[in-house]
């Protein structure tokens, strides 16, 4: 079974984005099945505490589980163009001590998508993970994109998707990032 970890980039409650990987859990297709994380807990990142402290509980957590994915998928809002903070903090400190890079992250199968309130959903947010992606020596998945515009129509109230047609293409993005995953 091929087992890819979720993980929103929001903390809000009604996150879309946390929304999309519940429906996304609902649409994997066979042989594959979706965990959701959460980077909830996850304090800012400072080297002086990771000196005297050591990786939170959480972070080490987080970490074991993306190493023992197949592959991951971020789902992440865009925040003034770019990714959210909080996001891009909770890998930082993945990504800490920087020998563990490789054992988390190197050659990992990743996909990004996205869902925000705008006309243009995720595009500069998704963008701008391409260079961290890289970095972390990640193998990030190009075969499709999921930018889901105007979220506060595709959701309803329970934070359940109610468009058809992002439906669809939520579920032909899954069946394209598994399959790329299952290579």
């Amino acid at each position: 079974m091929t087992k890819i970890i979720g993980i929103s980039g929001s903390l809000r409650r009604g996150s879309f984005n946390s929304a999309l990987l519940r429906a996304a859990v609902e649409l994997m297709p066979a042989g594959a099945e979706l965990k959701i994380e959460s980077i909830e807990g996850i304090p800012l990142y400072n080297g002086d505490v990771e000196a005297a402290e050591g990786i939170p509980t959480r972070v080490a957590e987080l970490k074991q589980t993306i190493a023992e994915g197949s592959g991951l998928l971020l789902a992440t809002p865009e925040y003034n163009n770019s990714m959210p903070g909080v996001f891009k903090n909770a890998i930082d400190w993945f990504s800490r001590p920087a020998s563990d890079i490789k054992g988390v992250f190197g050659g990992k199968p990743v996909a990004v998508m996205g869902a925000s309130q705008g006309g243009f959903g995720t595009i500069l947010s998704q963008n701008a993970w391409l260079p961290v992606l890289r970095t972390l020596g990640t193998k990030p998945w190009f075969g499709g994109r999921l930018l889901v515009s105007r979220a506060h129509t595709v959701f309803d109230e329970r934070g359940s998707l109610k468009d058809e047609a992002i439906g669809k293409q939520l579920e032909q993005f899954l069946n394209g990032f598994a399959e790329f995953v299952q290579v």
